[in-house]
């Protein structure tokens, strides 16, 4: 059975900082491309942050770049994203995915909320 477990979302002040985690089980971690994904009210799901299977390729949306860092560890199982100056539009819902290829098999965690202040 596999799972996306992410964690670290949480409330901070515009210009702040986090790190969400995203733990995976159950699956050839390396073998998957990991994304992170957010979602605000009313708004479609929309992809953040990409990390090829062993780590060297990375590609951001427009709007995080230069402030949003994804990385892995897997070794750990673990994909990460550093989110540096937030601002209250990257107030969302942030969702971990897993996927292999563009048509493999795919994986969603729960979500992890994220609430930047002004």
């Amino acid at each position: 059975q596999v799972q996306l477990v992410e964690s670290g979302g949480g409330l901070v002040q515009t210009g702040g900082s986090l790190r969400l985690s995203c733990a995976a089980s159950g699956l050839t971690f390396s073998a998957y491309n990991m994304r992170w994904f957010r979602q605000a009210p009313g708004k479609e799901r929309d992809i953040v942050a990409h990390i090829s299977g062993r780590g060297g390729a990375t590609v951001y949306t427009d709007s995080v770049k230069g402030r949003f860092t994804i990385s892995r560890d897997n070794a750990k199982n673990t994909v990460y994203l550093q989110m540096n100056s937030l601002k209250p539009e990257d107030t969302a819902v942030y969702y971990c995915n897993a996927k292999v290829g563009l048509a493999g098999n795919e994986y969603w965690g729960q979500g992890t909320q994220v609430t930047v202040s002004s």
